[in-house]
Protein backbone atom coordinates (compact mmCIF):
# COMPACT_ATOMS: atom_id res chain seq x y z
CA UNK A 1 0.00 0.00 0.00
CA UNK A 2 1.46 3.19 -1.17
CA UNK A 3 2.20 6.13 1.47
CA UNK A 4 -0.36 8.42 0.07
CA UNK A 5 -3.10 5.96 0.42
CA UNK A 6 -2.35 5.41 3.66
CA UNK A 7 -2.18 8.97 5.06
CA UNK A 8 -5.98 8.74 2.63
CA UNK A 9 -7.15 6.04 4.87
CA UNK A 10 -6.00 7.68 8.03
CA UNK A 11 -7.29 10.72 7.44
CA UNK A 12 -11.31 9.14 6.40
CA UNK A 13 -10.78 7.33 9.39
CA UNK A 14 -9.95 10.35 11.43
CA UNK A 15 -13.15 11.84 9.80
CA UNK A 16 -15.44 9.15 10.62
CA UNK A 17 -14.51 8.79 14.18
CA UNK A 18 -14.73 12.60 14.65
CA UNK A 19 -18.68 12.11 12.96
CA UNK A 20 -19.61 8.76 14.28
CA UNK A 21 -21.73 10.60 17.33
CA UNK A 22 -23.97 12.81 14.83
CA UNK A 23 -25.09 9.67 13.03
CA UNK A 24 -25.16 6.81 15.47
CA UNK A 25 -28.45 5.95 16.06
CA UNK A 26 -28.90 5.33 19.56
CA UNK A 27 -27.25 5.98 22.85
CA UNK A 28 -26.04 1.96 22.95
CA UNK A 29 -23.83 2.68 19.99
CA UNK A 30 -21.86 5.95 21.64
CA UNK A 31 -21.70 3.83 25.11
CA UNK A 32 -20.25 0.37 22.40
CA UNK A 33 -18.01 3.49 20.86
CA UNK A 34 -16.44 4.38 24.54
CA UNK A 35 -15.83 1.11 26.08
CA UNK A 36 -14.14 -0.18 22.58
CA UNK A 37 -11.96 3.01 22.67
CA UNK A 38 -11.11 3.19 26.20
CA UNK A 39 -9.69 -0.29 26.18
CA UNK A 40 -7.68 0.32 22.97
CA UNK A 41 -6.09 3.13 24.80
CA UNK A 42 -5.86 1.00 28.05
CA UNK A 43 -4.10 -1.56 25.97
CA UNK A 44 -2.05 0.49 24.15
CA UNK A 45 -0.63 1.60 27.85
CA UNK A 46 0.10 -2.26 28.38
CA UNK A 47 1.37 -1.94 24.98
CA UNK A 48 4.58 -0.18 26.10
CA UNK A 49 5.30 -2.50 28.76
CA UNK A 50 4.46 -5.97 27.52
CA UNK A 51 4.76 -5.27 23.42
CA UNK A 52 7.61 -2.90 23.24
CA UNK A 53 9.37 -4.18 26.81
CA UNK A 54 8.53 -7.91 26.79
CA UNK A 55 6.79 -7.91 30.28
CA UNK A 56 3.67 -9.26 30.28
CA UNK A 57 1.13 -8.14 33.24
CA UNK A 58 -1.51 -10.26 34.40
CA UNK A 59 -2.67 -7.70 36.72
CA UNK A 60 -3.32 -4.01 34.94
CA UNK A 61 -6.00 -3.92 36.67
CA UNK A 62 -3.67 -2.97 40.15
CA UNK A 63 -3.19 0.45 37.98
CA UNK A 64 -6.48 1.10 36.87
CA UNK A 65 -7.98 0.85 40.08
CA UNK A 66 -6.15 2.36 42.09
CA UNK A 67 -6.44 5.59 39.70
CA UNK A 68 -10.15 5.06 39.65
CA UNK A 69 -10.00 5.08 43.52
CA UNK A 70 -7.80 7.83 43.65
CA UNK A 71 -10.15 10.23 41.54
CA UNK A 72 -13.30 9.09 43.49
CA UNK A 73 -12.08 8.73 47.01
CA UNK A 74 -10.33 12.57 46.08
CA UNK A 75 -13.81 13.84 44.86
CA UNK A 76 -16.57 12.00 47.52
CA UNK A 77 -13.95 13.01 50.36
CA UNK A 78 -12.12 16.04 49.71
CA UNK A 79 -14.43 17.77 46.73
CA UNK A 80 -11.61 17.43 44.02
CA UNK A 81 -12.44 18.68 40.62
CA UNK A 82 -12.49 15.67 38.43
CA UNK A 83 -10.30 17.13 35.98
CA UNK A 84 -7.79 17.38 38.63
CA UNK A 85 -8.63 13.63 39.17
CA UNK A 86 -6.97 12.73 35.60
CA UNK A 87 -3.28 13.69 36.70
CA UNK A 88 -4.08 12.30 40.31
CA UNK A 89 -5.01 8.84 38.80
CA UNK A 90 -1.81 8.94 36.23
CA UNK A 91 0.32 9.99 39.66
CA UNK A 92 -1.38 7.05 41.79
CA UNK A 93 -1.34 4.34 38.64
CA UNK A 94 2.24 5.64 38.13
CA UNK A 95 3.46 5.27 41.74
CA UNK A 96 2.10 1.85 41.92
CA UNK A 97 3.36 0.96 38.85
CA UNK A 98 7.26 1.76 40.11
CA UNK A 99 6.58 -0.04 43.21
CA UNK A 100 5.39 -3.12 41.77
CA UNK A 101 8.18 -2.73 39.28
CA UNK A 102 10.55 -2.07 42.07
CA UNK A 103 9.77 -5.16 44.11
CA UNK A 104 9.39 -7.20 41.18
CA UNK A 105 12.44 -6.68 38.23
CA UNK A 106 14.98 -5.78 41.76
CA UNK A 107 15.12 -9.58 42.11
CA UNK A 108 14.93 -10.68 38.99
CA UNK A 109 11.72 -11.58 38.05
CA UNK A 110 10.32 -11.89 34.44
CA UNK A 111 8.20 -13.90 31.95
CA UNK A 112 5.32 -15.84 33.77
CA UNK A 113 6.81 -15.48 37.12
CA UNK A 114 6.69 -11.53 36.81
CA UNK A 115 2.95 -12.05 35.12
CA UNK A 116 2.12 -13.91 38.15
CA UNK A 117 3.38 -11.47 40.57
CA UNK A 118 1.19 -8.54 38.71
CA UNK A 119 -1.64 -10.95 39.29
CA UNK A 120 -1.09 -11.46 42.85
CA UNK A 121 -0.63 -7.28 43.73
CA UNK A 122 -3.64 -7.10 41.97
CA UNK A 123 -5.99 -9.61 43.84
CA UNK A 124 -4.05 -8.06 47.25
CA UNK A 125 -5.47 -4.33 46.26
CA UNK A 126 -8.80 -6.25 45.62
CA UNK A 127 -8.75 -7.77 49.52
CA UNK A 128 -7.43 -4.22 51.02
CA UNK A 129 -10.25 -2.50 48.76
CA UNK A 130 -12.76 -4.93 50.65
CA UNK A 131 -11.72 -4.31 53.87
CA UNK A 132 -10.56 -0.67 54.32
CA UNK A 133 -13.89 1.65 54.89
CA UNK A 134 -12.46 4.74 52.93
CA UNK A 135 -13.04 2.60 49.65
CA UNK A 136 -16.29 1.84 51.04
CA UNK A 137 -15.49 -1.83 51.30
CA UNK A 138 -17.79 -4.45 49.18
CA UNK A 139 -20.25 -1.71 48.50
CA UNK A 140 -17.96 0.62 46.26
CA UNK A 141 -18.29 4.19 46.29
CA UNK A 142 -20.79 6.20 44.17
CA UNK A 143 -19.73 9.11 42.38
CA UNK A 144 -22.29 11.95 42.76
CA UNK A 145 -24.20 13.03 39.54
CA UNK A 146 -22.70 16.91 38.53
CA UNK A 147 -23.66 16.85 34.42
CA UNK A 148 -21.33 19.70 32.87
CA UNK A 149 -18.26 19.65 30.93
CA UNK A 150 -16.50 21.14 34.66
CA UNK A 151 -17.10 18.65 36.15
CA UNK A 152 -15.99 16.14 34.10
CA UNK A 153 -19.18 14.64 32.87
CA UNK A 154 -20.43 16.14 29.80
CA UNK A 155 -22.34 13.33 28.69
CA UNK A 156 -21.64 9.89 26.66
CA UNK A 157 -20.92 12.33 23.46
CA UNK A 158 -18.73 14.26 25.63
CA UNK A 159 -16.78 11.11 27.23
CA UNK A 160 -16.85 9.41 23.29
CA UNK A 161 -14.49 12.78 21.96
CA UNK A 162 -12.67 12.52 25.21
CA UNK A 163 -11.43 9.37 25.22
CA UNK A 164 -11.20 9.45 21.15
CA UNK A 165 -8.30 12.35 22.45
CA UNK A 166 -6.70 10.12 24.75
CA UNK A 167 -6.72 7.33 21.98
CA UNK A 168 -5.00 9.70 18.90
CA UNK A 169 -1.92 10.85 21.69
CA UNK A 170 -1.70 6.63 22.87
CA UNK A 171 -0.83 6.23 19.49
CA UNK A 172 1.49 9.31 18.84
CA UNK A 173 3.34 8.28 21.72
CA UNK A 174 3.65 4.58 21.11
CA UNK A 175 4.78 6.13 17.17
CA UNK A 176 7.63 8.14 19.34
CA UNK A 177 8.43 5.50 21.61
CA UNK A 178 8.97 3.33 18.18
CA UNK A 179 11.57 6.28 17.22
CA UNK A 180 13.34 6.51 20.21
CA UNK A 181 16.36 5.36 21.92
CA UNK A 182 14.35 4.81 24.92
CA UNK A 183 11.92 2.72 22.61
CA UNK A 184 14.97 1.12 20.99
CA UNK A 185 16.64 0.05 24.65
CA UNK A 186 12.95 -1.13 25.23
CA UNK A 187 12.88 -3.22 22.37
CA UNK A 188 16.42 -4.51 22.84
CA UNK A 189 15.86 -5.58 26.52
CA UNK A 190 12.53 -7.77 24.91
CA UNK A 191 14.61 -9.72 22.51
CA UNK A 192 17.63 -10.33 24.52
CA UNK A 193 17.87 -8.71 28.35
CA UNK A 194 21.11 -10.49 28.63
CA UNK A 195 22.38 -9.12 25.27
CA UNK A 196 21.23 -5.55 25.78
CA UNK A 197 23.08 -5.41 29.41
CA UNK A 198 26.14 -6.10 27.69
CA UNK A 199 25.90 -3.36 25.03
CA UNK A 200 25.38 -0.80 28.29
CA UNK A 201 21.68 -0.48 28.78
CA UNK A 202 20.23 -0.53 32.19
CA UNK A 203 17.69 -3.23 32.00
CA UNK A 204 16.45 -3.09 35.77
CA UNK A 205 15.57 0.61 35.52
CA UNK A 206 14.41 0.85 32.13
CA UNK A 207 11.79 -1.82 33.21
CA UNK A 208 11.17 0.37 36.08
CA UNK A 209 9.98 3.42 34.01
CA UNK A 210 8.15 1.33 31.65
CA UNK A 211 5.98 -0.02 34.11
CA UNK A 212 5.30 3.51 36.00
CA UNK A 213 4.92 4.68 32.55
CA UNK A 214 2.52 1.89 31.86
CA UNK A 215 0.73 2.47 34.91
CA UNK A 216 0.16 6.16 34.84
CA UNK A 217 -1.57 5.93 31.61
CA UNK A 218 -3.66 3.28 32.68
CA UNK A 219 -4.63 5.33 36.09
CA UNK A 220 -6.02 7.80 34.00
CA UNK A 221 -8.49 5.62 32.04
CA UNK A 222 -9.80 4.55 35.40
CA UNK A 223 -10.07 7.57 36.04
CA UNK A 224 -12.27 8.35 32.92
CA UNK A 225 -13.87 4.95 34.06
CA UNK A 226 -15.66 5.89 36.86
CA UNK A 227 -16.59 9.04 36.01
CA UNK A 228 -18.33 7.55 33.46
CA UNK A 229 -20.32 4.54 34.82
CA UNK A 230 -20.44 7.09 38.59
CA UNK A 231 -19.69 3.73 40.58
CA UNK A 232 -16.40 1.50 41.65
CA UNK A 233 -16.05 -1.39 43.71
CA UNK A 234 -13.34 -3.45 44.23
CA UNK A 235 -14.72 -6.09 42.00
CA UNK A 236 -14.75 -4.07 39.53
CA UNK A 237 -11.91 -1.97 39.98
CA UNK A 238 -8.91 -5.13 40.53
CA UNK A 239 -11.04 -8.37 39.20
CA UNK A 240 -9.01 -10.39 36.74
CA UNK A 241 -11.83 -9.28 33.84
CA UNK A 242 -10.89 -5.69 33.27
CA UNK A 243 -6.79 -7.14 33.58
CA UNK A 244 -7.32 -9.77 30.86
CA UNK A 245 -9.82 -7.32 28.84
CA UNK A 246 -6.60 -5.16 29.00
CA UNK A 247 -4.31 -7.90 27.48
CA UNK A 248 -6.11 -9.17 25.05
CA UNK A 249 -6.44 -6.08 23.26
CA UNK A 250 -2.66 -5.79 22.21
CA UNK A 251 -2.50 -9.71 21.64
CA UNK A 252 -5.49 -9.38 19.23
CA UNK A 253 -4.07 -6.22 17.41
CA UNK A 254 -0.51 -7.07 17.32
CA UNK A 255 2.17 -6.49 20.62
CA UNK A 256 4.63 -4.25 20.10
CA UNK A 257 2.99 -2.02 17.08
CA UNK A 258 1.10 1.56 17.14
CA UNK A 259 -2.08 0.21 16.13
CA UNK A 260 -2.43 -3.36 17.05
CA UNK A 261 -4.35 -1.91 20.44
CA UNK A 262 -6.88 -0.36 18.39
CA UNK A 263 -7.39 -2.65 16.07
CA UNK A 264 -7.56 -5.27 18.84
CA UNK A 265 -10.13 -3.54 21.03
CA UNK A 266 -12.26 -3.32 17.95
CA UNK A 267 -12.00 -7.16 16.93
CA UNK A 268 -13.04 -7.86 20.75
CA UNK A 269 -15.64 -5.50 21.59
CA UNK A 270 -17.34 -6.22 18.28
CA UNK A 271 -16.76 -9.99 18.89
CA UNK A 272 -17.90 -9.69 22.70
CA UNK A 273 -21.16 -8.04 21.35
CA UNK A 274 -22.54 -11.09 18.98
CA UNK A 275 -21.54 -13.51 21.30
CA UNK A 276 -23.20 -11.63 24.00
CA UNK A 277 -26.09 -11.51 21.51
CA UNK A 278 -25.95 -15.61 20.83
CA UNK A 279 -25.09 -17.12 24.12
CA UNK A 280 -26.86 -14.28 26.26
CA UNK A 281 -25.78 -12.20 29.45
CA UNK A 282 -24.93 -15.92 31.88
CA UNK A 283 -22.68 -14.22 34.32
CA UNK A 284 -19.20 -15.05 34.00
CA UNK A 285 -19.32 -15.77 29.96
CA UNK A 286 -17.40 -13.23 28.99
CA UNK A 287 -14.66 -14.33 30.79
CA UNK A 288 -15.06 -17.77 28.97
CA UNK A 289 -15.15 -15.83 25.61
CA UNK A 290 -11.99 -13.80 26.56
CA UNK A 291 -9.92 -17.05 27.28
CA UNK A 292 -11.35 -19.14 24.38
CA UNK A 293 -10.25 -16.45 22.14
CA UNK A 294 -6.58 -15.44 23.82
CA UNK A 295 -5.80 -19.78 23.37
CA UNK A 296 -6.59 -19.48 19.87
CA UNK A 297 -4.88 -16.07 19.65
CA UNK A 298 -1.64 -17.10 20.97
CA UNK A 299 -2.02 -20.76 19.35
CA UNK A 300 -2.50 -19.76 15.63
CA UNK A 301 -1.64 -15.77 15.53
CA UNK A 302 1.02 -15.22 17.81
CA UNK A 303 1.60 -12.05 15.81
CA UNK A 304 -1.78 -11.21 16.32
CA UNK A 305 -3.85 -9.41 13.31
CA UNK A 306 -1.28 -6.49 12.50
CA UNK A 307 1.55 -9.33 12.34
CA UNK A 308 -0.82 -11.24 9.93
CA UNK A 309 -1.50 -8.11 7.38
CA UNK A 310 2.31 -7.75 7.50
CA UNK A 311 3.27 -11.29 6.44
CA UNK A 312 0.41 -10.48 3.45
CA UNK A 313 2.25 -8.02 2.20
CA UNK A 314 5.32 -9.57 2.16
CA UNK A 315 4.02 -12.58 0.07
CA UNK A 316 2.42 -10.12 -1.96
CA UNK A 317 5.64 -8.38 -2.67
CA UNK A 318 7.17 -10.84 -5.31
CA UNK A 319 3.82 -11.24 -7.66
CA UNK A 320 3.86 -7.46 -7.87
CA UNK A 321 7.22 -7.04 -8.60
Amino acid sequence: MSAWLQRALLGASLLAALAFPLVAESGFWIKFAFTTLLFAYLGQAWNILGGYGGQFSFGHALFFGTGAYAAAIAQTAFGLNPWLGLPLGALAGGAVGWAAGYLSFRYGLRGSYFALVTLAFAEVFRILANAVPFTGAGVGLFVPLQPGWAQLQPGPIGFYYIVLALVFASLWFAWRIENSRFGAQLMAVRENEAAAAALGVDAYALKVRAIALSGAMTGVGGVLYVQFYLYIDPSLAYGPGISVEILLVPIIGGLGTIFGPLIGSIVLHAASELARRIMGDAPGIHLVFYGVLLVVMVRFLPDGLAGLLRRKRKAEVPRNA
